[in-house]
């Protein structure tokens, strides 16, 4: 090891790299999946509207120069195809420049969606893949052992992800400090996975087990990345292992698994393997890992200035290329899970004896028979919405309204997304929503009906709609 790089933690960077290279190859097939229906130029929050109405410094990016769905699905596969290249370990055999232009690629690629995204994209976890995405840049191959530096502004972005979190909690919802969140978290957190049903029915003692762990991973573990080694290593390894507890308990996009991916550089593996020769680093490497250092603390102000602050604010970020940002989740608790229920029905004129017919979501509840799927890292956006839908309808008004009118259409690339349609033959003549409570069942109530959730009528979201004269009529009015 010489004053600028890390030989030993070569190992650390190598599975850095593998799983980021991973998380983009799911971030970038989210977007080539879905793209037409919710962003497309025919999508229920077009591009070129978003793209008309900002500018270049406010969301600078590829799209700026030209957008057409065609050109959006090059970007999103292209995407795909440059983190299978670097998966497979391309970056090794390029020169050390040859490297920082291949892992720059996917990450200016990927800020092209992202600015373009509107509030499909506006998840935390967007800009912590851009902001770690930005420094694997300058982390190198294997010509040259890892940056000291670069290695320490990783641990920087996986405190504030650690940190932040845990102080949103403590700020927030009482729950928190009074241990009890989890005895309704598993059955009201976004996007239950199949395994959720049991964390539910954990004992009591052991929900309060699990929230107080959750604040010593949170407040206390992540300043332990600053102490030297082997602290560093196990307050890191403690992160992992409660990640992979979330990765089980639920579905979180790629959250968790970049947050593991941010963890494993900060681990000392100099005895799992020898390093390999590697030369010095080129003075422009260390000139230009040097300006970056700088530019990342001098951007650093605001994300720690909100960490300390009063009204401390999670996932915003304060530069258009999200270089550095706050993170936090859950610092309220829902008690209830309300979920918004679509139904069509082919008949002309509504009576009290329409059947209408459920439309079924991939990874929402829906079905109380269906046991929830795991799908993380990918990320089902429509889904995840449909959960800020059932919290108050002012976060789906931009987008419902639209969402309609593609089902009432029988529109391809949106019914792509949901898990079936009971239309297939012709489009429904209505449609319509309504909210539900819905409540994991018990274990007894699970083995008289097979049913995994219990639902409640609650009230209408939506009146029926007929198919109207064009897609994109607003429907604000009638959302409940």
């Amino acid at each position: 090891m010489d004053w600028f790089t890390a030989d030993g933690y070569w190992l650390g960077r190598l599975l850095f790299q593998k799983t980021l290279a991973v998380i983009y190859l799911a971030a970038f097939l989210t977007a080539a999946l879905q793209f037409r229906a919710l962003i497309g130029e025919r999508g229920m929050l077009p591009a070129p509207a978003l793209l008309r109405r900002t500018g270049w410094r406010t969301a600078p990016g590829l799209f700026r120069l030209h957008y057409s769905d065609r050109f959006f699905a090059g970007v999103a596969w292209s995407g795909c195809a440059l983190a299978v290249a670097l998966l497979a370990g391309a970056d090794g055999l390029l020169p050390l420049w040859g490297a920082m232009v291949l892992w720059a690629l996917p990450w200016a690629l990927y800020l092209s969606i992202v600015q373009i995204g509107s509030t499909w994209y506006g998840f935390g976890w967007e800009s912590l893949l851009l902001e770690t995405g930005f420094l694997a840049v300058f982390l190198g191959n294997a010509e040259t052992a890892p940056p000291v530096l670069v290695l320490w502004l990783l641990r920087w972005v996986l405190f504030r992800v650690e940190f932040g979190a845990g102080l949103i909690k403590m700020r927030g919802d009482a729950c928190w400090r009074k241990l009890t969140c989890l005895d309704f978290h598993h059955e009201t957190q976004p996007m239950p996975g199949p395994l959720s049903w049991f964390f539910h029915h954990l004992p009591r003692p052991v929900h309060r087990v699990e929230v107080a762990a959750n604040h010593v991973t949170q407040l206390l573990v992540p300043v332990l990345l600053f102490t030297p080694q082997p602290v560093a290593s196990a307050a890191a390894a403690l992160m992992v292992l409660t990640q992979l507890w979330l990765v089980l308990s639920g579905n979180f996009a790629w959250l968790n698994w970049l947050t593991i991916a941010l963890a494993l550089p900060a681990m000392d593996w100099s005895l799992a393997a020898e390093p390999p020769e590697q030369a010095a680093a080129p003075l422009w490497y260390e000139v230009t890992v040097f300006a970056v250092t700088a530019l990342v603390v001098f951007l650093s102000y605001r994300p720690a200035r909100n960490l300390v602050a009063r009204r401390q604010v999670m996932n915003r970020s304060f530069d258009p290329l999200h270089l550095v940002n706050t993170y936090g989740a859950f610092g309220s608790i829902s008690r209830v899970r309300m979920e918004v229920v679509v139904e069509g029905t082919d008949e002309q004129v509504i009576h009290p004896g329409t059947v209408w017919r459920e439309y079924g979501f991939r990874g929402k509840p829906g079905d109380p028979r269906r046991l929830p799927r795991q799908f993380a890292p990918y990320h089902l956006r429509l889904d995840w919405m449909m959960w800020f839908a059932a919290l108050s309808p002012a976060y789906a008004r931009p987008w419902f309204g639209p969402f309609v009118d593609r089902l009432l259409e029988n529109d391809r690339d949106t019914l792509r997304l949901l898990r079936d349609n009971p239309f297939p033959a012709r489009p429904p003549a209505h449609v319509r929503a309504r909210v539900y409570r819905y409540r994991f069942t018990t274990w007894r109530e699970l083995r008289a009906t097979g049913c995994w959730w219990h639902r409640t009528y609650v009230r209408e979201f939506l009146r029926p709609v007929p198919p109207g004269p064009g897609p994109g009529r607003p429907r604000g009015a009638d959302a409940a």
